[in-house]
């Protein structure tokens, strides 16, 4: 099964052009699931793979305390694969179409309120050039809603001050440009003015935006680590993430007007599905305006 894994995994990357985390993710839950099937044989042949195997292996998933959204993921690979296979002609039909995945849980999205955002982007010593970094991530972070993987991803030429927008590079390699503030865009300016300083630390990745102490490009993890070190400085609650950033910035614009599909646009999302979780904010707003105005509520 290998052997299909691989040629699978091949036309995702050059045909499907989806991202390095998404093949990660495919190639271990394959793996996963042939691990299980194989039981101690070298091989195992996709077409002899029947709807009670995978019954069996969503058994072990939840017997083994797996999540529900890592099970929908792992059938959404397979099914993926499977489809790959039927149109190759490698298989006759598809065992996965008829598996039912369990009921998504919808969790909603935890933000923070104005003035935890503030203190929050108020955390960092603006003096010393790590200071200014970090300063320059977290309002990159909630001035635009991007992944923290798009910001690390983010290169020196991919700000357009005069023009006040970022090119962020998405899931699946996809593009777009987002709108950045002015109090984002001051403090990108001023930390690589620091950082081109004549007595600054060397600089060994000059094309990338934010760097580390050793002048190579930032990673999300250091950019978590980075900002759960002024969660604690301020108080904050220890479930913030990079990703809270995203979510605050998405809950801020619906409570202050604007549209979904705006904010749609913004986040980068394919489909406004994925947008929708938010309008819990929009519902609560409305809720207490109504309270507020109508003289029977």
């Amino acid at each position: 099964m290998d052997h299909f894994f691989d040629r699978f995994l091949e036309h995702l990357e050059n045909e499907r052009n989806v991202s390095e985390h998404t093949l990660r993710a495919y190639s271990s839950d394959l793996r996963q699931f042939h691990e299980f099937l194989a039981g101690g044989e070298d091989e195992i042949e996709p077409s002899i793979v029947t709807h009670l195997m995978l019954r069996h292996f969503l058994a072990h998933l939840r017997e083994a305390g797996t999540s529900k959204s890592s099970i929908n993921r792992k059938v959404s690979s397979l099914r993926s694969f499977y489809r790959y296979l039927v149109r190759e002609g490698h298989c006759s039909s598809n065992p996965v179409e008829a598996l039912k995945s369990p009921k998504r849980e919808r969790k909603l999205p935890t933000f923070l309120d104005d003035s935890e955002i503030l203190e929050l982007l108020n955390a960092p010593d603006s003096k010393s050039l790590k200071g200014k970094r970090d300063w320059a991530i977290l309002e990159t972070l909630y001035s635009t809603g991007m992944r923290v993987s798009e910001l690390v991803g983010m290169n020196c030429n991919d700000v357009d001050v005069r023009g006040e927008t970022i090119l962020a590079r998405g899931k699946g390699k996809k593009e777009r440009l987002a709108p950045v503030g002015r109090f984002a865009l001051a403090a990108i300016q001023e930390y690589l003015k620091a950082r081109n300083a004549p007595k600054a630390q060397p600089v060994k990745d000059s094309e990338a935006l934010f760097l580390n102490r050793f002048g190579t490009r930032l990673t999300s993890r250091s950019v978590a680590r980075m900002l759960e070190k002024y969660i604690l400085k301020c108080g904050l609650s220890a479930k913030v993430s990079p990703h809270t950033l995203r979510h605050t910035f998405a809950t801020h614009l619906l409570n202050n007007g604007a549209d979904l599909r705006s904010v749609q646009e913004l986040l980068g999302h394919s489909s406004l599905a994925s947008t929708q979780i938010y309008t819990h904010v929009t519902t609560d707003r409305l809720r207490r305006l109504y309270d507020e105005a109508h003289p029977r509520a």
